[in-house]
């Protein structure tokens, strides 16, 4: 794969951690949001569905063997990674439609933060902020979430979580580990 180039010239990749989503949910989601008849935004490609677990931005090339290698040590959650998107909600500061769990499980919190800490002596992090779980129906969204004719009751139940990288508004799985 192509990698970008800082001003620098030093190669760097746009990163992120998420859990993907299975490919019979992509298409019942986006079947769902179809019928929410959005008069406003840019649709994110149902290829393109995942739950966010840590952004980390631009990250050097030469830092992906450390990063694999600090995630490889993780001390995964005890409990099963379940979780229900039950609630459509819009966040009007980045302009996103989002599916989100009107209750974030502790065990994907755990994951969050041990995934926080672990990349932590590498220097890449962000700044602090209460973690919000979410799948992004649509970006530049401006208004109120659209009335919905049948709640959205999406169950998750991840089996891995991925590091993908964003390139060309496509996102690319890198690496995977399991959740057991």
């Amino acid at each position: 794969m192509a990698e970008d180039l800082r001003p620098t010239g030093s190669p760097f990749k746009r990163l992120f951690f998420a859990l993907p989503v299975a490919d019979a949910q992509r298409g019942a989601i986006g079947q769902w949001r179809s019928a929410l008849g959005l008069r406003s935004g840019k649709p994110v490609p149902k290829d393109n569905f995942h739950l966010t677990l840590l952004f980390l931005g631009d990250v050097d090339a030469v830092q992906m063997p450390a990063i694999q290698a600090a995630v490889d040590k993780l001390v995964l959650p005890d409990a099963p990674l379940r979780l229900s998107l039950d609630r459509l909600n819009v966040w009007p500061r980045p302009g996103v439609l989002v599916l989100e769990p009107q209750t974030t499980p502790p065990a994907l919190r755990q994951l969050v933060y041990a995934l926080e800490q672990a990349l932590l002596p590498l220097g890449i992090a962000q700044p602090a902020r209460d973690y919000r779980p979410h799948l992004t129906l649509s970006r530049d969204f401006r208004g109120q979430p659209p009335e919905a004719s049948v709640a959205p009751a999406f169950f998750m139940a991840a089996r891995h979580f991925t590091l993908y990288e964003s390139r060309k508004a496509r996102y690319w799985p890198l690496a995977e580990w399991p959740l057991t």
